[in-house]
This record gives C-alpha cells, sequence and structure tokens, in this order.
C-alpha cells in the first residue's frame, strides 16, 4: 500500500534526525538543535510535533531520550540501532531509507 504525502514526510523527517545525530559530537543534541536544523532544510513542524517524532523514535529503539530541568528542552542520543537506520544498514517502517548516494 502507497504512503500518504504526510507518511512520506514524517518518514523523512525521522531519517533526517537520525542524520543530524549520527553526525553530532557524541551521537547526541539537544532537541532545540534538532529543531532548528530541521527548519533549516525544509522540515518546520512544530516543537511538539518534533516531541512526538522523537518519543516514536525511542519507542522503536532508534534514540533515547534524557528530560531536563528546562522545560520543553531535552537530550536525544542516537542508539546503535539508529545508527544502522541511519547509514541504511537497517529498516523500520515509519523512518525513510537513506539514498545510496548519501
Amino acid at each position: 500500500m502507497a504512503m500518504s504525502y504526510a507518511e512520506r514526510v514524517a518518514a523523512d523527517r525521522r531519517l533526517v534526525i537520525c542524520r543530524i545525530l549520527n553526525e553530532a559530537p557524541g551521537y547526541k543534541a539537544n532537541s532545540s538543535i534538532l529543531k532548528g536544523m530541521l527548519d533549516e532544510i525544509g522540515h518546520s513542524v512544530s516543537r511538539e510535533r518534533v516531541k512526538a517524532d522523537l518519543d516514536w523514535m525511542a519507542e522503536m529503539g532508534v534514540v533515547e531520550i534524557e528530560e531536563l530541568a528546562i522545560p520543553g528542552l531535552h537530550i536525544v542520543t542516537l542508539t546503535q540501532r539508529g545508527q544502522d537506520v541511519a547509514t541504511g544498514s537497517a529498516q523500520i517502517t515509519g523512518i525513510a531509507r537513506p539514498s545510496p548516494s548519501r
């Protein structure tokens, strides 16, 4: 069954998050940095949408989320499974697969 436009956009956004974290020092970034980088590449979404994606990704074992004392700010760390997804070594329905040109 074909994915809807919204499903394709969400899958791409989640892949972008994996790729950002894969290139980040220590494989981690805060949620505000992730939101800003998503905005820069055309995924302009709310902080709530980013947090919902991160929560879903944590359930899939792709990231780990650490809550900070600052409301709405989280430290997100890529897991080994998440790195496998970012590099195309593993696939998860709901996260786009990277193109081989990367």
